[in-house]
Formats: C-alpha cells, structure tokens, sequence
C-alpha cells in the first residue's frame, strides 16, 4: 500500500510541474522530498546541505529554481517572515505560522476556517478580499528556557 501512495504522489507531483511548464528532474524530486519531509520551513540553503548529501553535484541555484518552481505550480508556499532568509512550506492548505524573536524558528499554527472579520473586511472596501497573511512572533520553549 506504501508504494502505491508514494506513486501516486511522484505521479500528481510530476503532474503538477508539467501543468506550468517544468520539467520534472530527479534534483527536482530530491528537493521537494526534502521540503516536503521537513515541518522546519527550512531556507533554500538548508534544503541545498540536505539534498547534498544524497546528489553531491546539485547545485545551490537548482534548488533555488526548483523551489520557484515549486512555488509557482502552488506544491510549496514561499514564507519571508521578519526579513530573514526566505523559507519554504511543503504545505499549502490554509495555516498560519509563529516566528520566535530570539532564534528565527518558525511553526505552524493551526486555525479553524476563515475568519468572520475577513467578510467584513471586503464589505468595508472596493477590494474582494480573497486570502490573508498573518505571521505570529512570540519566543519558542528553547529560548525561553
């Protein structure tokens, strides 16, 4: 049954690049696997030591590309958070996320639905507010300790 999901995945995956256009490259699956396995939000360069320990002659600007790429058929968001490095969510259903101050860790949070002040809030303007951002900060258990 593993094996089934897991080719019905590389399937959609592969899939999903063709649709806009890219090509589906075995750099391109390692990145993604690594993105995808990692709950981190991990930046292009910790993606880039991750994978090269598997493909030693990937290159940073692959993963770079391919991350856009990713991005681009909608199978990662991009996160820029607090003027760091980018970093990068393997999950695209709707989530916010929490930042520590101290160390730049970032987590998800989980919500229930959309909010009721989103409705209000296209009622209240000439724009149809179709999504929002929302970045927590705070200061994680390590930090604290």
């Amino acid at each position: 049954m593993e094996g089934e999901v897991r080719e019905a995945a590389e399937r959609d995956f592969r899939r999903a690049l063709e649709a806009k256009g890219h090509r589906h490259t075995s750099q391109r699956a390692a990145v993604y696997e690594t993105l995808y396995a990692s709950s981190a939000h991990p930046t292009a360069d910790e993606i880039f030591t991750s994978v090269r320990t598997h493909i030693h002659d990937i290159s940073l600007a692959t993963v770079y590309k391919a991350l856009e790429a990713f991005v681009s058929c909608g199978l990662a968001a991009k996160l820029t958070l607090g003027g760091g490095p980018a970093r990068y969510d393997g999950r695209v259903d709707e989530h916010h996320h929490i930042r520590c101050l101290d160390c730049g860790r970032v987590a998800d949070v989980e919500q229930a639905g959309r909010p009721e002040w989103l409705q209000s809030l296209s009622a209240g303007t000439d724009f149809d507010v179709i999504g929002y951002r929302l970045e927590l900060v705070g200061t994680c258990p390590e930090c604290r300790a």
